[in-house]
């Protein structure tokens, strides 16, 4: 990537296929913990599963853009600029808003035709896929190689346009990621456990909710 940056080679394919190289490694490792643990607490059916999987890369593909458009018009000084403690704080903050959100009163009415012996789940609410959205675009400034060549390549480009084409080209490459697999599995697994427990119901929401703010505790710490 680097030396067809240099060389003046980079098409809007390369940029693309930077961005699958990083969603089938990278940024499986980065998200998984923060998505895969608020589909297991909400215990996702497979429609909110593949929504709130969505919302979250639909998210990152956005900011990748943003970010892009950006370096286009401002130049190196983005790049250097996101090599700082601030995206910590705000992947932090993202995964302490899920951790809270999760701990707020459910909605206990079931669907229609549902067994008795299942227990409630925490169904769909008005504006529950903001905590997937607030962390798809949070985790996406994340700072690694291809972010920063990313970036390069938009500044040097000195297009805003072209910045994010770039951005857009990366960020549906990222897209392809085995999240899109994983997040739902991880949702059906929530549902499995509460099948028939009410009493472990309560103790996984508050488990999943505690994890997302540790870990957004811990971003904050690192970003101090």
């Amino acid at each position: 990537m680097l030396e067809e940056l240099a060389a003046g080679q980079v098409t809007l394919a390369t940029v693309w296929l930077l961005g699958v190289s990083m969603g089938l490694t990278a940024c499986t490792v980065t998200c998984l913990p923060f998505m895969g643990t608020w589909a297991l607490g909400r215990a996702s059916g497979q429609r909110e599963a593949f929504v709130h999987t969505g919302v979250f890369l639909a998210g990152r593909v956005a900011t990748y853009t943003v970010l892009s458009s950006l370096a286009g018009a401002l130049g190196f000084g983005l790049a250097q600029a996101l090599g700082g403690s601030w995206g910590n704080a705000l992947i932090g903050g993202a995964s302490v808003l899920a951790g809270v959100w999760l701990l707020r009163p459910a909605d206990r009415r079931c669907s229609p035709g549902s067994p008795p012996t299942v227990a409630p789940v925490r169904w769909q609410r008005k504006h529950d896929g903001l905590p997937p959205l607030f962390l798809g675009a949070a985790l996406s400034l994340t700072p690694c190689t291809p972010l920063a060549s990313l970036l390069a390549l938009a500044a040097q480009s000195g297009s805003p346009a072209q910045g994010a084409a770039y951005g857009l080209a990366f960020g549906l490459g990222a897209a392809m990621t085995p999240i899109l697999v994983l997040v739902p599995l991880a949702g059906r697994l929530g549902r499995e456990l509460r099948a028939g427990r009410a009493w472990l119901s309560r103790w996984l929401v508050r488990g999943a909710a505690a994890v997302l703010i540790v870990l957004g505790l811990r971003r904050i710490l690192l970003a101090a």
